[in-house]
This record gives C-alpha cells, sequence and structure tokens, in this order.
C-alpha cells in the first residue's frame, strides 16, 4: 500500500490490459490523442503568432504542500491545505477568460490535490491543454486511469538521482516501476526533466536516467540547478561533460522532434558556460506563475512580483509585462519561461512601461 510520502518501492499491482489483440483498442485510442497533442501544438504556435497579448503557458499551484523535501526546492511546504475546487476553477475560468493556452498544476505536489482529475477535466472543458508536473511518488495504475479519463496531455516527473540521498528523493530506483506502468498505460505524454548542477551528487546519473527514459518511449531535458532567484550555477568541466551527452540523447535522430521542448541549444551552451544570454523575457505575458493564494507573478522564483489578483489580471497587465525587461534574464535559468518566450525573441523590444505594474502600485 503507498503512503502519502511513497519514499518504499512501489509494490506490485494488477496488470491494468491484456497483452495482445486485447490491447489494440487502446494503442488506437493512444495513437488518437497524440496525433490530436501534436495538431493542438500547431495551433497554439499560430495563435501565439497572430497575436501577442495573451498568456501560451500558466503555471498554477493547487497546493504548495508536498509529500518530499529536497534540500534545493523552495517551491513546497509541509502544511498547507489545498486550494478549494471551487476557488481553483474560479482561476481556471479566468485563465480562460484570457486566452491562455495551456495550463501546467505544479507545486508543492499536486498529484495531493484531491480533486486533481475534475480540475484537469474542467481545463480540457475550457479549451486549454491540461498538464501536471509531479514527482510521480504518488502514481498508480489506477491513478493513471484517471488521469487518462479526466483528459491529461502532458506529465512532467523531475527525476535527480539514480539513489535517493539527503539532497533529493525523487531517484529513479523508487520511480522506475511506475514508469513502466507510464510507459504501457498512460494515454498522455510523459516527459523526463534531470539535472545538472551544485544540488546533485553524481553528474552520470543524469545519463542513467535520460537513457532509461528513452527507452521506455518518453521525451527527456536536462536542466542546471538554479539559486533561490533562478539564478544560474555554472557547471564544471566534469558536469558539462554529462550535460552535453544528455542533451544528445534529446537530440538523435527522429527524437530530435519529439524534444523541441528542451532545444534552446544556444541558450543553454551560454548557461553552462556561465554566460549570460541577451534575450526578451515574456514572463507575466506570455507566461504567468499563479501560486496558491491566487497572485500573478513573473515565476515561481520572484514570488511577489508583479503579485496581483489573477481575479484583477486584464490584457493591460499582459501588454505591460511583454514589454517590460527583467533584470533577472542574463542569468536566468528557468526553462519553461525561456520556451514560451523564445517565440517572440525577433519582435517587440522591451522598455520600462509607464503606469502601476504590481499590486502595492495598486493600493
Amino acid at each position: 500500500m503507498e503512503t502519502e510520502t511513497g519514499l518504499q518501492e512501489p509494490a506490485a499491482e494488477p496488470e491494468g490490459r491484456p497483452p495482445g489483440p486485447g490491447r489494440a483498442p487502446f494503442r488506437v485510442a493512444r495513437t488518437w490523442r497524440r496525433m490530436r497533442r501534436i495538431a493542438g501544438g500547431v495551433r497554439l504556435i499560430a495563435r501565439g503568432l497572430a497575436d501577442t497579448a495573451h498568456p501560451l503557458l500558466a503555471q498554477i499551484v493547487p497546493i504548495r504542500r508536498c509529500n518530499i523535501d529536497c534540500a534545493y526546492c523552495n517551491e513546497y511546504d509541509k502544511v498547507s491545505p489545498p486550494v478549494p475546487a471551487d476557488v481553483m476553477t474560479r482561476r481556471l475560468d479566468r485563465l480562460a477568460e484570457l486566452r491562455t493556452e495551456a495550463v501546467s498544476f505544479t507545486g508543492g505536489e499536486p498529484l495531493l490535490h484531491p480533486a486533481l482529475p475534475r480540475l484537469i477535466a474542467h481545463v480540457r472543458a475550457r479549451r486549454m491543454t491540461a498538464a501536471v508536473i509531479t514527482n510521480g511518488y504518488l502514481l498508480s495504475r489506477a491513478r493513471i486511469r484517471e488521469l487518462n479519463d479526466a483528459g491529461l496531455e502532458y506529465l512532467q516527473i523531475s527525476l535527480d538521482n539514480v539513489n535517493p540521498d539527503d539532497v533529493s528523493k525523487k531517484s529513479l530506483r523508487l520511480l522506475d516501476r511506475k514508469l513502466e506502468w507510464l510507459a504501457g498505460d498512460a494515454m498522455f505524454d510523459v516527459h523526463i526533466n534531470t539535472v545538472v548542477g551544485a544540488g546533485t551528487r553524481r553528474a552520470e546519473d543524469a545519463l542513467e536516467i535520460s537513457r532509461r527514459a528513452r527507452a521506455l518511449g518518453f521525451s527527456t531535458s536536462v536542466g542546471i540547478i538554479h539559486d533561490g532567484q533562478g539564478q544560474l550555477k555554472p557547471l564544471s568541466a566534469g558536469e558539462r561533460q554529462i550535460y552535453e551527452q544528455v542533451r544528445a540523447i534529446g537530440t538523435h535522430g527522429a527524437w530530435l522532434f519529439k524534444n523541441l521542448y528542451s532545444g534552446l541549444v544556444k541558450f543553454e551552451s551560454n548557461l553552462i558556460e556561465g554566460r549570460p544570454n541577451t534575450w526578451r523575457c515574456r514572463a507575466g505575458a506570455r507566461y504567468l506563475y499563479v501560486c496558491e493564494d491566487g497572485l500573478v507573478h513573473y515565476c515561481s522564483q520572484q514570488r511577489g512580483t508583479p503579485g496581483i489578483p489573477l481575479a484583477d489580471y486584464t490584457r493591460a497587465d499582459i501588454e505591460r509585462a511583454y514589454r517590460t525587461p527583467k533584470g533577472c534574464a542574463p542569468f536566468c535559468t528557468i526553462g519553461c519561461v525561456h520556451r514560451v518566450s523564445i517565440m517572440d525573441f525577433w519582435r517587440d523590444p522591451q522598455a520600462e512601461p509607464a503606469g502601476p505594474a504590481n499590486r502595492a502600485d495598486r493600493r
């Protein structure tokens, strides 16, 4: 039986679907959903190119509490209750009114929220893409089926090491059985992200994790450990070598197309060498981070800026944030912000705007 912490190795569960011909309808349905996701991605790009005044991605926190405690993480606590489902539903409706393309549930650990499948279904009903970022410990075959039924489209699991240590419990050894369940039963896309940098003990673990993820049919990416403000911690020579090997796994042959999610090659090359990047961060516009209190922030590492309630967030706020340069951008390692901002790298120079830009200015 699983506990909330999930730190034991997962016990065997009954097989969910029979092998062979009995799996044929499932494989057809999974292929159909994959094609629908591809079509949705094309529509997102088309709408994003046509209009800059709407978010491409909003990450929203349904619960700040987490069932594990990683030493480098500043995005969780051990006591917070889940945000009430009706409050979350209103926030999702507001994101839909802002014409948000995709909503990703993050935390804390979003699988701790008892109404998560219902929230995912609500995102899909409002014609937004639904994603979840999880540590994976609370996954079971039954829960994977719940996520399938809710219409989940993308799930990301972050793995930091092969064996758990006092820095991180997000380890391949403890989660490998759950990854196998996902490979066999998930109708949504599964993405495995690993990290290299000062928060990890063995840089070579990232290579083993990425190879295992590829063998299971998952897309992969590798990130650089950042500090509490999302800023760069340059890699050592050995870490850079491992980083390049891991990145090559995600850009080999046909995998190049599946891993465009992590394809900012020049951008990442500068970061691993400790060099700044010149780019136009569109946080607060193309990307929103909505905390458990319902406030909009630039990202998880810039909480408090602008700190405007989502209920009060308007197109004018989006346009202002879109054109506002961010002082933390040159050494930023927040990959999700990079990826949604890259669509607009070629247009609309930024300058400090006039008018109220944050919660304090509006009082």
